[in-house]
């Protein structure tokens, strides 16, 4: 290990919610150390030319609205340029127009197809986006007083539901049930299953509240911003510092850990009390991500143009279709057809590309550690609201969930949430405590996805490790 001991603090690993954390403490006046055991920081905010030169894709993370409404990001005011696409999001379904997702509520209720449902989505998900940031404050700080008590009971009774019953109570018209659908299947849950109502729900209001914007050049330079900010505060940030054990690292007051149980139990050995080391062992990982990207010799043609207006589009068609998908991937199994999450980001920026090219990114869902190769069922989903789509195709890079856990090790088998995200886990994660991001060990803190409030680029799981650990240092 290059560094030397004389530091206040260590944190592990350079993820969104390690860099928040290393700042924090930074800021707090402690000598931190930050150790990246990739070449680069970043994590899940890492960007590279995967496929050709002059194409630049995002590695994992590329839209990014937990960054912009988080309090985490929202009190740091880093130098990155935003870039916010026509349309926050689009749902191609088969035989009519897409449904759009705008900033504003009423358009998109509007585009919903019936004065009902129009009605439901205002009064759903535009009263969940309504209150400023007092409701995401409450959401991101699970444990902690909330901020809107009567806001968050009101999202609690719908988002508690699973997103089939949501959809279905909601909505009498497909429209605004495959849209809530696929903004649900982001957590990577069965939609029949408890709080994915709730999910659904949330990103939905994000995407009127703050928008659904990715960073100009990348997501790299988030990341880049964040490291000099805490380089800024006196903080020392090493890469290729690659941690097998506790005691590799200096002495320090404070350790925080951007890892999962998997990786705690690991670099821990026998330290761990056993009855916390039985718990970690039997934490739950979710399904994983096959992903592709590619490099394009133009835009993607849609039947519905009005989709090339939008950075995020997902694909799967109806409420039940996209349901069914996911059933089959909580079950063990890769659907014929499944749900794709697809990012077009140079609909927001087009310097991601060459004049006139374009980049594309896609993944689906599919059983933890799956070596299974999804791309012509993920093409195929793509052709089917894009006919020709294989022919702008220059160059495309394939990543199974093997490849997603080589590029970052927190992504155990695929799993880029940290952990499977159902109701047990949202609220044991990854133990049951008043205090979860604290470990046995004394000075030693979770920070990552693993720990409340879960996956997403929020930062809030470095948020809170570190204030507790401020908190029992003082």
């Amino acid at each position: 290990m290059a560094a030397a001991d004389g530091f206040d603090a260590v944190v592990v690993g350079s993820g969104p919610n390690g860099l928040i954390g290393a700042i924090m403490l930074a800021d707090a006046g402690l000598k931190v150390l930050l150790l990246e055991g990739a070449e680069e920081f970043g994590g899940g905010l890492r960007s590279a030319a995967l496929t050709l030169d002059g194409f630049t894709h995002d590695m994992c993370a590329t839209v990014l609205p937990m960054a912009r409404a988080s309090a985490a990001f929202r009190n740091l005011d880093l130098p990155v340029e935003w870039a916010f696409p026509q349309v926050q999001a689009a749902h191609p379904l088969d035989g009519q127009d897409a449904v759009l997702v705008h900033r504003d509520v009423a358009e998109t209720a509007a585009g919903l197809g019936s004065a009902r449902d129009a009605a439901a989505w205002r009064q759903s998900v535009g009263a969940t986006a309504s209150d400023g940031y007092g409701l995401i404050d409450s959401l991101l700080s699970p444990l902690s007083v909330p901020r809107a008590p009567l806001r968050l009971a009101r999202y609690g009774a719908l988002g508690a539901l699973p997103a089939t019953t949501l959809g279905r109570m909601l909505f009498t018209g497909e429209r605004g049930r495959a849209v809530l659908a696929g903004m649900a299947a982001h957590s990577m849950v069965d939609l029949h299953d408890p709080i994915t109502g709730g999910y659904g729900l949330l990103l939905a209001a994000l995407a009127h509240q703050v928008g659904w914007p990715v960073v100009r050049g990348g997501s790299a330079r988030l990341a880049a911003a964040l490291v000099d900010r805490f380089v800024s505060l006196g903080g020392v940030a090493e890469t290729g510092q690659q941690v097998k054990d506790l005691s590799d690292l200096p002495q320090a007051r404070v350790i925080l850990l951007d890892l999962t149980p998997a990786q705690l139990l690991a670099v821990a050995g026998d330290r761990l009390p056993g009855g916390y080391a039985r718990q970690l062992r039997g934490y739950r990982y979710g399904p994983g991500v096959f992903k592709l990207d590619w490099a394009l010799s133009g835009p993607v043609p849609w039947k519905d143009p009005a989709v090339a207006q939008a950075a995020t589009v997902h694909l799967g068609g109806t409420l039940a279709q996209i349901a069914a998908g996911e059933a089959e991937v909580a079950a063990g199994r890769h659907p014929e057809r499944p749900y794709v999450l697809t990012v077009q980001p140079c609909v927001a920026d087009p310097s991601r590309a060459p004049a006139g090219r374009h980049v594309l990114w896609a993944y689906c869902h599919v059983p933890n550690s799956s070596t299974v190769d999804m791309t012509t069922a993920i093409e195929d989903q793509i052709e089917r609201f894009a006919p020709g789509f294989r022919d702008v195709i220059l160059a495309r890079a394939v990543h199974d969930t093997v490849a997603m856990q080589q590029h970052d090790p927190n992504i155990i088998g695929g799993d880029i949430a940290g952990g499977h995200s159902g109701f047990v886990q949202f609220v044991k994660r990854p133990t049951l405590s008043l205090h979860p991001w604290a470990t046995p060990l004394p000075g030693v803190y979770l920070c990552s996805a693993s720990t409340p409030p879960g996956a997403a680029v929020h930062g809030m799981g470095g948020y809170h490790a570190a204030r507790l650990a401020l908190s029992r240092l003082r």
